[in-house]
């Protein structure tokens, strides 16, 4: 615990849904916009926001297409964005550590 920096927390995923964004990605190959919307229980525009700061940070990647004239949005995880998360739930773990 002396070592802990709480700087050292990646701000980009220390949100309760962009954690939960990341946390789904890490288990599924890709998710699209309606999945996640399910799974994490966030509105439209609030998901939105998250998963375009997410992108921005080469955490996310997306695919728009058509199905069916439908408009499909499908998100997956980076390595980088793999890597990032894993680091910060190691540094999250290194609070309860003695």
């Amino acid at each position: 615990m002396d070592n802990f920096d709480y700087n050292e927390i990646d701000d980009v995923i220390h949100s309760r849904i962009r954690t939960a964004i990341m946390a789904v990605l890490t288990v599924v190959e890709e998710a699209d916009f309606s999945f996640l919307k399910n799974k994490i229980n966030a509105t439209d525009g609030n998901l939105s926001v998250h998963l375009k700061k997410l992108e921005e940070a080469k955490y996310i990647t997306s695919k728009k297409m058509f199905i069916e004239r439908k408009p499909v949005s499908k998100y997956k995880i980076t390595k980088s964005g793999l890597k990032a998360f894993e680091n910060y739930v190691n540094k999250l773990g290194s609070l309860i550590k003695k």
